[in-house]
């Protein structure tokens, strides 16, 4: 599975931006997240979807604020980001988990088989 992330750029705080995350190679299944890496810090999770129920989970810090969702047809997943903060700005990572590994999470990169390039998003204050 190849994951093409896009979406991300330079934003003032209070605006938003729309990530979205294509597979390609097969099609999405089990958990897809994303996660977030800062400068210095540790890549953190931010949201994840059930690709078959569309059961969804999101960090504390981004409740409320982001919302995941998913595209069968275009077997593609997005992340709509919301009253960005300055500490939003992070590379975004989105991931997915081979449909034939048993993990039994979803909260944490090694959680995950299949990874993008990510996407650089910068909330300026």
């Amino acid at each position: 599975v190849q994951l093409q992330a896009s979406g991300g750029g330079l934003v003032q705080a209070g605006g938003s931006l729309r990530l979205s995350c294509a597979a390609s190679g097969r099609t999405f299944s089990s958990y897809v997240g994303w996660f977030r890496q800062a400068p210095g810090k540790e890549r953190e999770f931010v949201a994840a979807i059930s690709w078959g129920a569309g059961s969804t989970s999101y960090a504390d810090s981004v409740k409320g604020r982001f919302t995941i969702s998913r595209d069968n047809a275009k077997n593609t997943v997005y992340l709509q980001m919301n009253s960005l903060k300055p500490e939003d700005t992070a590379v975004y990572y989105c991931a997915a988990q081979d449909p034939f590994n048993y993990y039994s999470d979803y909260l944490d990169p090694t959680d995950y088989d299949y990874w993008g390039q990510g996407t650089l998003v910068t909330v300026s204050s």
